[in-house]
């Protein structure tokens, strides 16, 4: 079974790489994907900003069965172990994991104003939880490791304009 994935980005991604990023993200270092294209597409059009106003929906497959030799963390909602987990790579610029791959839910736009509250410890942990159960929120992938790369492959590149 074969799974395709989107990586919006303003660069057409024929080779993704394990990155270290800029900024602390909710799942670590690495390259993140999506089944949602809505989300991957929604991504690119963020960064249109002056003269930007091209970027690429990256599309690739991706091989589940390619797990069985990974070591994955999954979370299926947004739980007590997600939010630790993903507080944790917010939070912690140090903070490290070994795992080949991560997924589950991506904590997007809407809801980093109740992150912030839960940060400034105005809104408790299971308060924030059951807000984030009432949003839908689409999934991530992150490909943390070079040996995981190998579980996925580039199919084609589309263009995206403002």
């Amino acid at each position: 079974m074969v799974i395709e994935l989107y990586h919006g980005s303003l660069d057409r991604v024929e080779f993704p790489e394990v990155r270290e990023p800029n900024r602390t993200l909710d799942y670590g270092a690495g390259f993140y994907l999506t089944s949602s294209r809505e989300q991957a597409e929604n991504w690119v059009r963020r960064k249109f900003k002056g003269d930007i106003s091209q970027g690429w929906l990256n599309v690739y497959e991706y091989r589940p069965e390619a797990e069985s030799t990974l070591s994955v963390l999954s979370f299926d909602t947004p739980d007590e172990q997600w939010l630790d987990f993903v507080m944790a790579n917010r939070m912690d610029k140090d903070f490290t994991h070994d795992y080949d791959i991560v997924k589950g839910p991506v904590a997007n736009d809407r809801v980093y104003a109740s992150f912030a509250l839960y940060e400034a410890g105005l809104l408790s942990k299971q308060a924030l939880i059951s807000e984030l159960k009432a949003y839908r929120l689409v999934n991530q992938i992150l490909i943390h490791t070079e040996v995981a790369l190998k579980a996925i492959s580039f199919i084609k590149a589309e263009m995206i304009n403002k």
